[in-house]
């Protein structure tokens, strides 16, 4: 049975329109600078960055007043000036397959419009995947994509996309010293194992703003995920796929989803501006690319559209050369789309052709769609309301 919860209890950890930046998704080189303009001491601001860098990504940190090895005068002062709390939960859905899907509100922009997102948690046998999201909408149109019938409202900000996996962690109680107390803790000491860009959003028509959360993610000291567990799926923007390689460095996916420009150009309307001879070829010269660093390569069946054999043929042949595994995507119906997702054998068989050729291709096991949280699912309902407006809604009106 599906349940939702409400998450009344997690909202003061937000105060709407607080003037105070947030100290959280800085790099290490912008929380010193934050320091210095508190008026920390140039000769304490190391070992001050130290100790809220570990407060706030080991310890999972919603206040000052937690950070005990601090001096009492300075956490008054960084509370003065500065937060880390988190953005508001406005729903937390849990499907009966155990997904979890979290329905965020952010804090207000300069018009007093607070946008929200949506964040999704894939518990499986072996790993725990956390799929955040990195823009507000999506710039693009794909056809088969439910988020992307929802026009780019804005990018997220690196705190914004850092916040997804501390909510996460919060609301897994997936903290250190809360999994030592656990009787029971998951395998590996974690439950998010696994990052993946793919929630709402074109990750790189964000570049900066992804490029600092990664880092603050990836960092060995904080939330502490390799680079080689947490993966960033673009639709195809050709140009910034050798830089993100180079300058990001995480694993790479791409939303192939045809075999042809005929086909993709209807699917994934990014192709008209870069058709697929010319992504694969950015692939092949992917930074790192290896038997042991695959491009994966995801492709959603629809019926009659992109899953005969013929295709699965010309997949091979275009996939030569390049070290890769092709995620099979059911898809995953919504409302108003006018795509079916592809008979089992017709998916098992495109399969067959891919596996006999060298690539495998798991089939992905379609997760959360009773609470909307499958891939190509995601949709905030986010509205430009006035602050009147948005507070009729809140109580009921």
């Amino acid at each position: 049975m599906t349940t939702v919860l409400n998450q009344l209890a997690a909202r003061p950890r937000y105060i709407p329109n607080d003037p105070r930046p947030s100290l959280i998704g800085l790099t290490r080189d912008e929380l010193a600078a934050a320091l210095a303009r508190a008026g920390v001491a140039e000769k304490q601001r190391r070992m001050r960055m130290g100790q809220l860098w570990h407060w706030i990504y080991h310890r999972g940190a919603t206040s000052f007043a937690a950070m005990t090895d601090i001096s009492k005068e300075l956490r008054t002062r960084l509370d003065e000036v500065f937060i880390i709390g988190r953005p508001e939960i406005v729903t937390e859905q849990v499907s009966t397959d155990g997904t979890r899907k979290w329905l965020i509100r952010l804090a207000p922009d300069e018009r007093g419009a607070a946008h929200e997102v949506e964040t999704v948690y894939i518990p499986e046998e072996d790993r725990g995947t956390l799929c955040i999201s990195s823009q507000v909408g999506c710039t693009l149109t794909c056809t088969f994509c439910h988020t992307g019938t929802q026009k780019l409202v804005r990018n997220l900000s690196a705190n914004e996309i850092v916040a997804q996996v501390m909510i996460a962690r919060d609301r897994l109680a997936e903290w250190p010293h809360q999994i030592e107390a656990m009787k029971t803790p998951p395998a590996g000491g974690r439950y998010i194992t696994n990052v993946v860009l793919m929630g709402m959003g074109e990750p790189l028509y964000n570049f900066d703003n992804v490029k600092r959360a990664m880092a603050v993610v990836s960092d060995g000291e904080g939330l502490s995920l390799s680079k080689r567990r947490i993966t960033l799926s673009t639709s195809g923007v050709v140009p910034e796929i050798p830089r993100a390689g180079e300058e990001i460095g995480t694993m790479l996916a791409i939303s192939l989803h045809a075999t042809t420009d005929e086909i993709r150009n209807k699917l994934v309307p990014l192709n008209k501006k870069y058709p697929i001879k010319e992504l694969l070829d950015a692939c092949r010269a992917y930074p790192g690319l290896s038997n042991a660093r695959r491009i994966t390569f995801e492709y959603v069946m629809l019926k009659g559209v992109n899953d005969s054999l013929a295709d699965a043929k010309r997949l091979v042949k275009l996939l030569a050369g390049i070290p890769a595994k092709v995620n099979l995507i059911p898809f995953n119906p919504w409302p108003g789309t006018q795509h079916e997702c592809s008979d089992w054998e017709a998916i098992e068989a495109f399969a067959e052709v891919l596996n006999k050729a060298g690539y495998a291709s798991p089939v992905r096991t379609p997760r959360g769609r009773d609470i909307m949280a499958a891939c190509g699912q995601l949709k905030s309902e986010s509205q430009k309301l006035r602050a009147k407006e948005r507070l009729a809604v809140e109580a009921g009106a």
